[in-house]
C-alpha cells in the first residue's frame, strides 16, 4: 500500500508540473494504438530460456500530460510452459489497466516535442482469464486479479515524432491463486483434503516476467501535431505590463476620436460657409473709377468649373464692359494656399480663362478686351483660405 501511495504521490506532481507547460488538450487529443509481442515464463522455479511462453497484445491509451498518461493493454499467452497443459492454444490471457509516468519529461522537463530516446515507468492492475478444456476442473481457477509493474525503453521517430518502438521488460504478479492440498489413506491411495485460497499479496512465487517489443502510433491532436506543444507562459508582471499598454492605446484612440469629430465638424462649418458664399447672390460695390472691379467669382476646391450663382459678377463685368466700349479688364485666377504650387498655378490659370470665356462667349465682349492671368495661390484676398479659391477683375484701360 505504502508503494502505491508513493506512486499516486508521484503521478500527482508530474501533473501538476506539466500542465504548467504545455498548451491545453482537446478531448480526443493524445489518444494512441500500439501492438506488441514477446516472450514470458514463471519467475521462479524454472530455467527461463527453456520455457518461454510467446505473448501477443494490443495497447490503447492516452498522454493526460507530457508525463502522466494510461493505457489499457490485453496480452495472449499462447504456449503451455512451464506449468501443464489446459488442453487450448491460447494458454491465458491478461487484460491491464496501466498508468504510465515519463520519467525523461519528469525529470529533464518537456523540451517541446519527444526526445529520440525515453525512459517511462508503468504500474497498474489487471485480470487474468485461464482457457481450459476441461470444465469441470475446479483447482485451477479460470479468472484471477493481477498486478504488472514494467519500464519502457522508447525510441520516437517520423516526421512528426508520431510513432515509437519500446522495449519493455515487466513483472506480473498473479493473486487468489487456489492451491490443492492432498492426504493419503492407509492403502497409499491420494485424495483431495481441503482447496485453500491464498489472500492478494506480492509474491515472487506467484509472478511471470516478460520481454516485450511494441510499436505505437499517436493521433494527431487540434494543435496540428502528433504530442503535446509548449504553453507561451508569462508572469503577472508581462501581465500587468501588457495590460497598461493596451489601456494607453485606448486612451490614445479615444483622444484621436475626439479631435477627428472636431475636425469633422470645422470642416462642415467651412464647407456650409462656401456653399452660403457660392449661392447667394454678390454684394457689388459699384466704383466705376476703381482700377479693382469689386465683383468676384467663386469656385469649389479644385475645381474650374463656374456655379450658376457665379454668373451675376460676371454678367456685372459684361454690362460695365459695354457701358465702356474703351475699358479693357484684366482677368485674375486665384488658388487657396493647400496643394503644390504647380497644380495651385495650373488651376488659378483655368479659373481666369473660364471666366474669359464666358464673357467671350455668353456676353459677346471682343476677346482682344479680355486678359486671363493666373495668380497661383494666395492667401491674402480673404479671411479664411477656403474662399481664395476665385476670379477677379481689374480695369487695365489706360487712362
Amino acid at each position: 500500500m505504502k508503494k502505491l501511495v508513493l506512486l499516486f504521490a508521484a503521478a500527482t506532481m508530474a501533473v501538476s508540473v506539466s500542465a504548467q507547460t504545455v498548451t491545453e488538450s482537446k478531448t480526443f487529443d493524445n489518444f494512441y494504438i500500439g501492438i506488441n509481442g514477446g516472450v514470458a515464463t514463471k519467475t521462479t522455479g524454472v530455467a527461463w530460456m527453456k520455457n518461454l511462453n510467446p505473448n501477443a497484445g494490443l495497447r490503447i491509451g492516452r498522454f493526460f500530460t507530457p508525463v502522466f498518461g494510461l493505457a489499457l493493454e490485453s496480452n495472449a499467452y499462447f504456449s503451455n510452459k512451464p506449468g501443464e497443459s489446459t488442453g487450448t492454444f491460447v494458454r491465458f490471457m491478461n487484460t491491464s489497466l496501466l498508468g504510465t509516468v515519463n520519467l525523461s519529461n519528469w525529470f529533464g522537463g518537456y523540451p517541446g516535442e519527444p526526445r529520440a530516446f525515453e525512459v517511462s515507468a508503468l504500474y497498474g492492475f489487471g485480470w487474468m482469464h485461464t482457457f481450459t478444456a476441461d470444465k469441470e476442473d475446479l483447482i485451477n481457477p479460470t479468472n484471477r486479479a493481477t498486478s504488472k509493474a514494467a519500464i519502457d525503453f522508447t525510441f520516437n521517430f517520423g516526421s512528426k515524432k508520431q510513432f515509437q518502438f519500446y522495449i519493455e521488460p515487466s513483472i506480473t504478479w498473479v493473486f487468489l491463486n487456489k492451491e490443492r492440498v492432498v492426504g493419503h489413506v492407509a492403502d497409499g491411495e491420494m485424495f483431495d483434503v481441503e482447496i485453500n485460497e491464498n489472500q492478494p499479496r506480492y509474491d515472487i512465487g506467484n509472478s511471470f516476467v516478460q520481454l516485450n517489443a511494441g510499436l505505437v502510433y499517436k493521433f494527431g491532436n487540434s494543435n496540428g501535431t502528433h504530442n503535446f506543444t509548449i504553453a507561451q507562459m508569462r508572469d503577472q508582471a508581462e501581465i500587468d505590463a501588457l495590460n497598461a499598454t493596451i489601456n494607453d492605446l485606448r486612451n490614445a484612440l479615444n483622444t484621436k476620436d475626439a479631435q477627428l469629430g472636431d475636425k469633422d465638424r470645422k470642416i462642415r462649418e467651412l464647407q456650409q460657409s462656401l456653399d452660403d458664399c457660392l449661392n447667394r447672390e454678390p454684394v457689388i460695390v459699384k466704383n466705376e473709377t476703381a482700377t479693382n472691379l469689386q465683383p468676384t467669382v467663386l469656385f469649389r476646391q479644385g475645381k474650374s468649373v463656374i456655379d450658376p450663382a457665379q454668373y451675376a459678377p460676371i454678367e456685372l463685368i459684361a454690362s460695365y464692359m459695354k457701358n465702356h466700349p474703351e475699358a479693357k479688364v484684366e482677368i485674375r485666377g486665384y488658388a487657396s494656399p493647400e496643394g503644390s504650387a504647380e497644380i495651385n498655378q495650373r488651376l488659378s490659370n483655368e479659373r481666369a480663362e473660364v471666366v474669359r470665356q464666358a464673357l467671350i462667349k455668353k456676353y459677346k465682349i471682343s476677346a482682344d478686351r479680355l486678359t486671363a492671368v493666373g495668380m497661383g495661390a494666395t492667401d491674402k484676398l480673404f479671411e479664411q483660405v477656403e474662399f481664395n479659391r476665385v476670379a477677379t477683375f481689374n480695369d487695365n484701360t489706360k487712362k
